[in-house]
């Protein structure tokens, strides 16, 4: 808790990569996006959209981030809804960097309550056709694909978990997509998914270690394209608007899940046939 008592969450990948100036926006289409008519919900992707919920919610929320100007726009407007924000740099590929980003999460705000893992990577979208088999794969993109999907997790647990540990409560949420529940061959424009499947094998570990002592651990399945300015320019997303789901539904998900759902160590979010918002 901070001195205002408000309970702490953290969200890392708070911006996405498909925002109106995210890398994967200009990759896809070669230059930056208009959000203007986009509502303030889905202009930063899921992490964007659960940051403002939980802001919404009385939380005091944290903003992770490589390069702190990249949150400026969504802490601002957390901040014009009435939400308490701040904003700490942190890069997954550096464990001293972790260590020091959540030093100063607990001397500015207190032990976390809640922290959301919602690290995206591109590394792959940009390989050819002619080098989709996995001989062609550069160990580069491997490594950073690794440091993203397993040993960043690895190192955000070891830095929060023993708070929560001590304190009998508090909640660690692993954002992870369907390449995690099946190995797929890698297609052009899509990146190197495999290694989520140790995101999910680590979320099941930590519940069979931590969920005894009071810590809720969820590794959350978003199967669909989530709305975003660079996603709702693509194609198929003009062609087909009811595939895309709305990342302030799901950020209502994960308050749920928050606040009422200690079950289960994995959850499924998808948008079922017909359906304007996802099920769980």
């Amino acid at each position: 808790m901070n001195d205002s008592t408000r309970p702490v969450a953290v969200v890392i990948g708070a911006t996405s990569k498909w925002q109106a100036d995210g890398r994967n926006t200009r990759l896809a289409h070669g230059h930056d996006i208009d959000d203007q008519t986009l509502p303030v919900g889905a202009r930063w992707g899921i992490g964007g959209a659960i940051a403002q919920k939980f802001a919404a919610e009385d939380f005091e929320v944290v903003l992770t981030t490589r390069h702190a100007p990249n949150a400026a726009a969504l802490q601002a407007v957390i901040e014009e809804q009435g939400g308490r924000c701040r904003t700490v740099e942190l890069d997954l590929s550096d464990a001293r960097s972790i260590s020091s980003a959540f030093d100063e999460v607990r001397g500015a705000s207190g032990e976390p309550d809640l922290v959301v893992y919602n690290a995206g990577y591109l590394e792959g979208r940009d390989l050819p056709p002619e080098k989709e088999l996995l001989e062609h794969v550069p160990v580069e993109i491997f490594e950073t694909a690794v440091d993203i999907a397993c040993r960043g997790p690895f190192l955000v647990a070891k830095a929060v978990l023993p708070g929560m540990r001590e304190r009998g409560s508090g909640a660690f949420f692993i954002t992870n997509n369907a390449a995690s529940l099946r190995g797929r061959k890698r297609l052009t424009g899509q990146s190197l998914y495999y290694p989520r499947v140790l995101m999910r094998t680590l979320a099941q570990v930590l519940t069979e270690e931590y969920s005894e002592l009071g810590v809720h651990i969820a590794n959350i399945v978003v199967d669909g394209l989530i709305d975003s300015p660079g996603t709702r320019a693509l194609p198929v997303a003009r062609k087909r608007p009811d595939v895309v789901m709305d990342p302030i539904k799901i950020a209502e998900a994960y308050y749920y899940l928050y606040t009422q759902d200690r079950s289960c160590w994995t959850h499924e979010l998808q948008l079922t046939p017909g359906a304007t918002k996802p099920s769980y």
